[in-house]
């Protein structure tokens, strides 16, 4: 039997207290709660360590977020608004506070790669890859991957990282952040935006300015399966890495691509998402010394959420 390494699970109670409003919306805290039931469930659980985050930092809030939008977020959730900038956005008193833990959760992982760890998955809500520097979109409201990614270079002078976000809908708000930066490859493997939401993401939208050439949209068909996204990481994802050799590897790690999630029209199995994490597990050994940072952004068909990520996490965890 393949021998498994140490797995660091961060996550943080406050993440329950994000309520949005009834069952009726898909981002409820069962999300978090089906998936660490599951891993306990399995043999993956001796592996596994449980690490509370820690709030996320002004200073690294603000290397992405204008600080007016992260004071009318603040106001909004603590005044006992229900949303914020769209009904989809649904907050209470405690979202801000889980936000902070949610976007301290990628900072703490990183912390913890760079002394010593070699595989973190942060199981945290609210997600990020929606939110964008001024605005909340999509359930997101702080976007956790590009604050991890600037305190990445900026703390630990990782400069050239690449984000790869497979999540079943385009991340906007990652893109918005890294788009005439040539030091951050973002792809983005997704459902094609004329079908889904946010309605961006098209093949044509590689970046612009210096950062020309350094984003990757892999906008799918509707039932698009397996079979689509391993065509993709072959023939585009894995050649791009090649050439553009990261130093840091960051995965916008969302499972709602499944075929039994309606969120998107999309096909994949369950089975897919453990070839992932042996491509995730592979990328982090050329081109991180071996270190993997998985952020959890969508997934909302509560048992194959959880069945998606213990076998991303089993496939990843394998040494």
């Amino acid at each position: 039997m393949p021998e498994q390494q140490r797995l660091i699970i961060i996550n943080h109670p406050v993440y329950l207290d994000h309520d949005t409003g009834g069952n009726y919306h898909p981002e409820i805290p069962g999300r978090l709660t089906c998936i660490l039931d599951y891993l306990n469930s399995t043999p993956l659980a001796a592996n596994i360590t449980i690490q509370e985050p820690r709030k996320a930092e002004w200073e690294w809030l603000t290397m992405f977020h204008q600080e007016n939008y992260l004071l009318r977020f603040e106001e909004a959730a603590l005044s006992g608004k229900t949303f914020i900038d769209h009904p989809d956005n649904q907050l209470s008193f405690d979202s801000f506070e889980a936000a902070l833990f949610s976007a301290g959760a990628g900072l703490t992982g990183v912390d913890l790669l760079e002394n010593g760890e070699n595989s973190v998955f942060c199981a945290v809500r609210p997600p990020g890859h929606h939110a964008e520097k001024n605005i909340s979109l999509g359930f997101c409201f702080l976007n956790n991957v590009v604050i991890t990614a600037r305190y990445w270079q900026k703390k630990y002078g990782r400069t050239r990282l690449a984000i790869i976000d497979w999540d079943a809908h385009h991340g906007n708000g990652i893109q918005s952040a890294f788009e005439e930066d040539p030091d951050v490859l973002y792809i983005s493997l997704h459902e094609h935006p004329t079908y889904s939401f946010p309605g961006t993401g098209y093949s044509e939208d590689i970046g612009s300015g210096a950062g020309r050439g350094a984003t990757l949209n892999i906008p799918l068909p509707p039932g698009s399966d397996d079979s689509k996204v391993l065509q993709a990481v072959s023939t585009q994802i894995e050649p791009l890495l090649s050439d553009f050799s990261p130093e840091r590897i960051i995965i916008a790690a969302g499972f709602d691509g499944h075929l039994n999630d309606d969120m998107s029209g999309l096909a994949y199995s369950t089975d897919l998402y453990g070839l992932l994490g042996r491509y995730a597990a592979d990328w982090g050994l050329k081109y991180g010394q071996g270190k993997t940072l998985s952020i959890l952004e969508g997934g909302y068909h509560l048992p194959s959420l959880a069945a998606s990520v213990g076998t991303y996490l089993n496939s990843l965890n394998i040494c």
